[in-house]
């Protein structure tokens, strides 16, 4: 079955525009607000699921609908040193580990996930900040990937824990202006290094610089990781087990019919293609099966979900 996308009025968007629009910033804030919130995002999953079976799937276009250039989304150059590393050799000794509640621990290289059955759809990637693109993804399903690990019982979410640091323990980026996320203060020279970054990997298109986005932690790209020894805070995902065996549900090594450029999450990035675009983690490194999401983060099962997102972002 082939759902499309945004024609679903459900009761959980009513709930969350009643409590904002009657009790603004303020109400949203409190804890009785955010209580009202958390009963609309699960009444928008319940509906949502109540509507979907698990193997329902977003819609896929024609080739000739595919945007000429894919923008990305979030961070473009990841700064830390492990990643440069994997990068200047062009990811052969990348691995990405699968542990946690499994019955065995995988570690896969780039050359053994293709050798894995592969998924190719074309779908489009809607973006929190309202823009969207159309692509074309291959990589292996998921599922494919936990089959191999065998799930234990008590294994309920799948978390991805990704490369690229938007933040660090106590402090901004280097390079920053001192807050939280550490924006840099020059946004014209991040335009221009993400231009040249787009040119360099020929993803097809000829991006300008107003097409050149915000990251959503800030300005542009972080600056390269400091000497100290600060604790890094980097990008995490979760999905549950109904969105983990949806057959569309995979992790990518291509897009456009090339490798993943670093701009678009090299080596490799979640597709979960029934979720907003924040939810397609980037630089993936590990997917770790847990019970629950607490203790990982701060609870909120995602980097912007820990921030106040939605963790089901369900579109």
């Amino acid at each position: 079955m082939i759902l499309h996308r945004r024609n679903l009025l459900t009761a959980g968007a009513g709930l969350m525009g009643t409590a904002l629009l009657g009790g603004c910033d303020r109400f949203a804030g409190s804890d009785a607000g955010r209580q009202t919130l958390q009963v609309g995002e699960d009444a928008n999953q319940y509906v949502q699921r109540l509507l979907m079976s698990p193997t329902t799937l977003a819609r896929e276009f024609p080739a000739a609908m595919i945007s000429p250039w894919f923008k990305p989304n979030g961070t473009i150059d990841p700064p830390d040193r492990a990643y440069r590393a994997l990068a200047a050799k062009k990811f052969a000794e990348f691995k990405l580990t699968v542990d946690g509640l499994v019955q065995t621990p995988l570690s896969l290289s780039l050359a053994d996930l293709r050798a894995l059955p592969s998924r190719t759809q074309i779908t489009r990637h809607d973006c929190v900040e309202g823009w969207s693109c159309i692509g074309q993804w291959a990589g292996v399903p998921l599922a494919e990937v936990l089959k191999r690990a065998g799930l234990k019982p008590q294994a309920r979410y799948a978390v991805f824990h990704c490369a690229d640091t938007l933040e660090y323990a106590g402090g901004g980026l280097e390079g920053g202006d001192g807050a939280l996320l550490g924006r840099p203060g020059h946004p014209g020279a991040v335009r221009d290094a993400y231009i040249q970054l787009a040119a360099a990997e020929d993803w097809g298109g000829a991006p300008t610089a107003t097409d050149a986005p915000k990251d959503d932690w800030g300005q542009g790209s972080p600056a390269a990781e400091p000497e100290d020894k600060r604790t890094p805070i980097r990008y995490y995902e979760s999905i549950d087990l109904y969105d983990a065996f949806n057959p569309q549900t995979i992790l990518a090594y291509d897009l456009n019919g090339k490798p993943l450029p670093v701009s678009n999450g090299a080596p490799l990035r979640l597709r979960v293609e029934r979720q907003l675009g924040y939810k397609q983690a980037k630089y993936v490194m590990r997917v770790e099966m847990v019970e629950s999401l607490n203790g990982i983060g701060q609870g909120g099962g995602g980097y912007w979900e820990d921030r106040g997102y939605e963790w089901y972002a369900g579109i």
